[in-house]
């Protein structure tokens, strides 16, 4: 984030002073914005001031009531020296602030993490500074990687491009792709997250699963023994969708993690979108240090509670291994009912179905 500010008061710093023979910020119009290119840049700031203050002060219903105000006679420079101070603030709120932290934002899920807020703080420079750039006729180009962390931690809804950038100007309305419509109206969206009486479920970002795959902690900090080869994957299936476009992040994979100590013992998610008779499979897994402590069962039950409460989903249904009798015991216990056997394949499906 420190690097989309510093990128995008360089560039703005340009087109400041005595010697700028170029529009008026007050009057030139911010790209395909009703705002003037001032207010835009006056806003980068009130949006990273904003974001700091929610995650400084662990803000859980609303945005904290209070608002940036700049000193009469605050010339362009005096509006870059803000964007780089509340930038600065919004990076050390994401630097101090523990990663298990959940701070408001009003939307789709009504919070996010230190990741999230960076990743929003980020998305607010970049798209803006773009914005401003357009309505003074200067030349804006920030680094891919910017780009690319925030479409694998908040638009993990998009199907990635050749350029993140263009993909990103894309998925906010601001430009084209070939083969693809143009976005008129756009939301980002940080992770769900489930909670349970002691776990958090916390939806895995395509950055997370990119990670898992590699062999990396997918940003959680494991058990002895964790990530268990089911959640990394889980993770490769996660990506897979994200790369085709077909990922819905609802339906996606969730990291179990403890309250008592923010450390992550297993992975539980779905296999992808209930179909058409509102079908969904759900799997998970356990690190051998967190097994036989009901942490699966708990989180099955409330993973599967919120999606018989949709209106897509009628049945939850998984598949074990005859031999693995320790799932079934799981699975039973949060209330599935066994419906076959698969001879062939030596499994069990087991099914939870929403009450008629």
């Amino acid at each position: 984030m420190e690097e989309a500010v510093e990128g995008c008061v360089a560039l703005l710093r340009t087109a400041t002073g005595a010697d700028w023979r170029g529009p008026d910020w007050e009057k030139a119009t911010a790209g395909r914005l009703e705002w003037s290119c001032r207010y835009t840049a006056e806003h980068i700031a009130g949006d990273l001031i904003a974001y700091a203050g929610q995650l400084a002060g662990r803000a859980q219903n609303a945005y904290f009531p209070f608002d940036i105000a700049f000193d009469d006679g605050t010339d362009n420079s005096g509006v870059l020296e803000v964007i780089w101070t509340t930038g600065a603030l919004l990076a050390a709120a994401v630097r101090t602030t523990p990663r298990e932290v959940r701070a408001f934002h009003p939307y789709p899920f009504r919070s996010a993490s230190r990741e999230g807020f960076a990743a929003m703080g980020t998305a607010e420079v970049l798209l803006h500074t773009h914005d401003i750039a357009e309505g003074l006729g200067l030349t804006y180009q920030p680094d891919p990687e910017l780009a690319e962390f925030v479409l694998t931690r908040i638009f993990p809804h998009v199907r990635p491009g050749a350029s993140p950038w263009l993909t990103l100007l894309w998925a906010t309305g601001r430009g084209d792709l070939p083969g693809r419509a143009p976005v008129t109206d756009w939301r980002w969206h940080n992770n769900l997250v489930h909670d349970t009486d002691r776990l958090t479920l916390q939806g895995i970002t395509p950055a997370s699963a990119t990670d898992l795959i590699g062999g990396g902690d997918g940003g959680f900090e494991w058990i002895e023994g964790g990530p268990y080869t089911g959640t990394r994957e889980a993770a490769t299936f996660l990506l897979k969708a994200y790369q085709s476009g077909v990922h819905r992040p609802e339906f996606g994979v969730f990291t179990l993690v403890r309250r008592e100590d923010g450390r992550a013992v297993g992975g539980l998610g779905f296999h992808g979108v209930p179909d058409e008779a509102g079908r969904v499979e759900v799997g998970y897994d356990l690190a051998a240090g967190a097994r036989g402590q009901g942490y699966a069962t708990e989180a099955l039950r409330a993973l599967s509670a919120w999606a018989l409460a949709r209106d897509d989903v009628r049945t939850v249904f998984a598949t074990i291994e005859r031999d693995n009798l320790a799932s079934q015991a799981v699975v039973t216990r949060a209330g599935f009912r066994k419906v076959s056997e698969d001879e062939v394949e030596g499994e069990f499906a087991y099914e939870l179905s929403r009450p008629e």
